[in-house]
């Protein structure tokens, strides 16, 4: 049976109190209130919708919202045992505005079952999209098929075909780490391509010119390589590392976890790094590396079998690089590449996978609204103390660079930059490293 107490933490039902009056409208304390929506469930069971329809509208007048979302979901339940689907579904609508309640998933099941009954496919959809949010790991197939059905009924064949390959448990394509991946190639070539280097000039990690304020270069020095071996190498480091986190957090946050860790190698190259101009990809690559790392060795993300095989070899493949980058055999920009890493590291940690299961949400009952808004809490200060740290490594790194002698020669005094030779672009944030097995 469906219990509308479900997610309380109370372990079998508590009678009411002696002589207790369902039409009378005192206050309730939360034991009754539960004690009540338990014996409403109770007639539920037993076919008497009416007198449960009465204990659960007192309930649903309670100012506690997990127990007043119960008692609306329950007073759907009873009006649909009743014929009365109109009022069902106000019902349970009202119950899924209390945000995140032991109940709101099922209240948002209710609610596009009621519209799909009613012809409302549009409405559905959005329903069911809400149900996915919410929904259990053994209900995702379904809700997704049920997704994919409505897209595909209201024309959206697209979204449709996402939607069954997502109830099949198919991995949809990477498409975020095939994106990145071509406006680098394409970036990269033209620069490689231009004989005077002005491109690469203009783009890659020049702390003078940075401390000069051209910060974008923190960001830009992903998309220029010194040779298409090195270009070669760190694409193919990106698409190793690129697909499984995009398969563990989705495209947007790939896309945010690779910028956000892009910056912090440039930072730490800026802050302790040599005056040579660095370029390419690779601070970006390891912080995805240390994504990957932390989120199947401590959040123990459950994933398929050939991304386990790809995530087995990460920890061995940053270690390796490590080691060939601080044994000063290549041009190698160390500090970029732990920067990078640490960022990754740390996003991760204060990140947990959403779009595959891990081991503790398997073993997870539904969370609360409080649990919910603590983890979004987490989340937002662990990223706002990174950039926060980011910007004070940007502060210090400029300070360092401007009282260089050589940063004074070109822009003290006057105020506007000597024209200076940019021909010859290093590739000290190589990846070669990256790659090598």
């Amino acid at each position: 049976m469906d219990s509308t107490t479900r997610g309380f933490g109370q372990e079998g039902s508590v009678p009411l109190p002696p002589g207790f009056d369902p039409s009378a409208r005192t206050p309730l304390d939360r034991a009754t209130a539960i004690a009540a929506l338990g014996r409403a469930d109770d007639l539920m069971e037993q076919s008497e919708p009416e007198p449960a329809l009465a204990l659960y509208s007192r309930a649903a007048g309670m100012p506690d919202r997990d127990v007043s979302a119960a008692g609306h979901y329950g007073m759907g339940n009873a009006l649909y045992r009743l014929d009365r689907e109109s009022e069902a579904r106000q019902a349970w609508e009202r119950a899924t505005t209390f945000d995140e309640t032991p109940v709101a998933y099922r209240a948002w099941r209710q609610v596009a079952a009621a519209r799909v009954r009613e012809g409302d496919l549009r409405g559905a959809l959005d329903a069911y999209r809400e149900c996915e949010k919410r929904a259990p790991r053994e209900d995702r197939a379904e809700i997704a098929s049920r997704l994919g059905w409505l897209n595909k009924e209201t024309g959206n064949t697209g979204a449709a075909t996402r939607y069954f390959a997502r109830s099949r448990g198919d991995a949809p394509p990477p498409f975020m780490t095939y994106l990145i991946i071509a406006v680098t190639i394409v970036a990269s070539w033209t620069a490689l391509s231009d004989n005077t280097s002005s491109l690469g000039g203009q783009l890659e990690l020049d702390k003078l010119a940075i401390a000069h304020g051209e910060l974008y270069r923190l960001l830009t020095v992903t998309l220029v390589h010194g040779s298409l071996i090195h270009l070669a190498l760190n694409m193919y480091a990106l698409w190793f590392a690129g697909q499984l986190v995009e398969r563990m957090y989705g495209s947007a946050l790939l896309l945010a976890f690779y910028l956000i860790c892009a910056l912090g190698g440039s930072v730490a190259s800026y802050v302790l790094g040599e005056s040579v101009p660095s370029v390419g990809a690779s601070g970006a690559i390891f912080g995805l590396f240390g994504v990957v790392l932390v989120a199947t060795r401590f959040h123990h993300a459950v994933l398929d079998q050939q991304s386990r095989m790809i995530a087995s070899q990460v920890g061995i493949l940053i270690v390796l690089n490590l080691v060939i980058g601080f044994s000063g055999a290549l041009n190698i920009d160390n500090y970029g590449h732990v920067g990078g890493l640490l960022a990754g590291l740390w996003l991760a940690l204060v990140i947990v996978p959403a779009q595959v299961p891990t081991l503790a949400s398997l073993w997870q009952g539904p969370r609360g609204g409080g649990s919910r808004a603590r983890a979004i809490a987490v989340r937002v200060l662990g990223v706002g103390a990174l950039l926060a740290v980011l910007g004070a490594g940007v502060a210090v790194g400029t300070s360092r660079w401007q009282a260089d002698p050589v940063y004074r020669f070109f822009y003290g005094s006057a105020g506007s930059a000597v024209e200076r030779s940019e021909a010859v672009i290093v590739p000290a944030q190589s990846s070669v490293a990256l790659t090598i097995r």
